[in-house]
């Protein structure tokens, strides 16, 4: 049983790996050297790792890839992509190219409005807070001003303040919700920056406040009025390529099955996990918050009641239609998009976009996986490419030498690909060699 540690946190790096050998593992051997090994040459740099969060043993390394030939409003990108499955940047490069002459994708912002609460209860009658309300108001925004003059310079700040009354669903609960405008910034800690303040004014400015009792104030991550939109379309002729005989029956069949993720939320959420694949690498190699952005999607997904998919597709006077309404509240200043190295690499790659263009590359990376992977289902079938592509997974796992991985990649080109058939072709090559 592991003993508790105090003070584990000032524990200098190699004090914590020996705690963590001597109590996490029963066998130390290679531990350290595998801890080690991902470690970084530069000290410089590494410190600068080891500072983004707490208690730092190494680095965990993931690809940092790129999918070519996307064209977005009639500009050309290439786009940084940063995940470990394998079929996640061939499909998104496919669906690029595949696109590239039809005309790209389009994108455009809805709006870029962002949500942050102060939760409190009050004990006392509504409508005398109300009033209480409407007089502290303009105090709320003026007491903010030093926080938020850089951002209204920028065109941003604090949009709006209202008073929300919940008491039927908790007893004597309330808010106030505000509405912000970050420009390049996701903004969160401006965000709860002005909340906490907005906490003190109201409590602080109430002739008895007692009455008020600050919960928590802190921003949202669901932000439906922080909305991207992406599509492609063609004409249904031009959809004919390899795996596409009849461009007819796909389009009706690509329609269908984006429908059966609109009502079927088993469908739905791996239909979604699926645009997710595209969007989070994306947020991840720009140094934004893949989580932030996953939850909020996925709350997205779900504000008609029922879970469905965050794409549509039609079929319209012989055009072939297909696009996306994703809420994306994404920054390129401030937390790690400039810190990071690779994460600053990226947005240059990009051309330094500001938040709004970023929302829209993003957008086009998750509709690009979507339309790639229901091409697949309806035609070859999602395993023909995804079992090839994770092939050199699997013999990266037996320990393949160059020589047994060239042989077996011949060999998969016509014959189907699972764990035993790469398992019984590897060992046969071994037993004849």
């Amino acid at each position: 049983m592991i003993k508790p540690i105090s003070g584990f946190s000032k524990l200098n790096k190699l004090e914590k790996i020996e705690w963590l050998i001597k109590n996490s593992f029963s066998s130390n051997n290679n531990v350290k050297n595998i801890l080690q090994q991902y470690s970084n040459d530069d000290a410089k740099l590494q410190k600068l790792h080891d500072e983004f969060a707490e208690n730092t043993l190494t680095n965990f390394y993931l690809p940092f890839a790129v999918a070519p030939n996307f064209l977005i409003n009639n500009k050309q990108y290439t786009i940084p992509m940063v995940t470990e499955e394998s079929s996640v940047i061939a499909a998104a490069s496919k669906a690029a190219k595949f696109w590239l002459d039809k005309g790209g994708f389009k994108a455009k912002v809805i709006s870029t409005t962002k949500i942050g609460q102060v939760h409190f209860i009050y004990k006392g009658d509504f409508q005398t807070l109300n009033e209480y309300f409407e007089i502290i108001k303009p105090k709320l925004f003026s007491d903010v001003i030093s926080l938020t003059t850089n951002m209204s310079k920028r065109g941003g700040g604090v949009k709006d303040i209202q008073l929300v009354n919940l008491n039927d669903q908790i007893e004597n609960y309330f808010q106030l919700k505000a509405t912000f405008d970050t420009q390049d910034a996701m903004g969160a800690n401006f965000i709860n920056s002005c909340l906490e303040q907005f906490s003190k004014t109201l409590k602080g400015n109430y002739e008895d406040s007692s009455r008020i009792e600050i919960i928590m104030s802190i921003l949202s991550n669901y932000v439906p009025d922080c909305i991207v939109k992406a599509e492609v379309s063609c004409n249904i002729e031009e959809l004919k390529d390899r795996s596409i005989i009849n461009p007819m029956v796909f389009a009706e069949n690509f329609v269908r099955a984006v429908n059966i993720a609109q009502v079927d939320k088993y469908r739905a959420v791996t239909h979604n996990k699926g645009i997710m694949n595209g969007i989070d690498a994306v947020v991840i190699a720009t140094g934004n918050d893949f989580r932030a952005v996953e939850s909020g999607a996925h709350a997205y997904a779900s504000k008609s009641g029922s879970y469905r998919s965050l794409t549509r597709a039609y079929v319209k006077n012989n055009i072939f239609n297909f696009s996306i309404e994703v809420p994306l509240a994404l920054g390129t200043v401030g937390g790690l998009t400039k810190l990071h190295p690779l994460a600053n690499l990226a947005l240059e790659m990009l051309e330094n976009p500001n938040a709004r263009d970023l929302m829209k590359i993003t957008a086009v990376a998750g509709l690009a996986q979507n339309f790639a992977a229901i091409k697949s289902l309806i035609t070859t079938g999602i395993q023909h490419g995804h079992m090839k592509m994770h092939l050199i997974n699997m013999l990266n796992k037996l320990e393949a030498s160059d020589k047994e991985k060239e042989k077996a990649i011949n060999h998969f080109k016509t014959n189907t690909v699972s764990h035993l058939n790469v398992d019984v072709f590897i060992n046969k090559l071994r037993t004849n060699d």
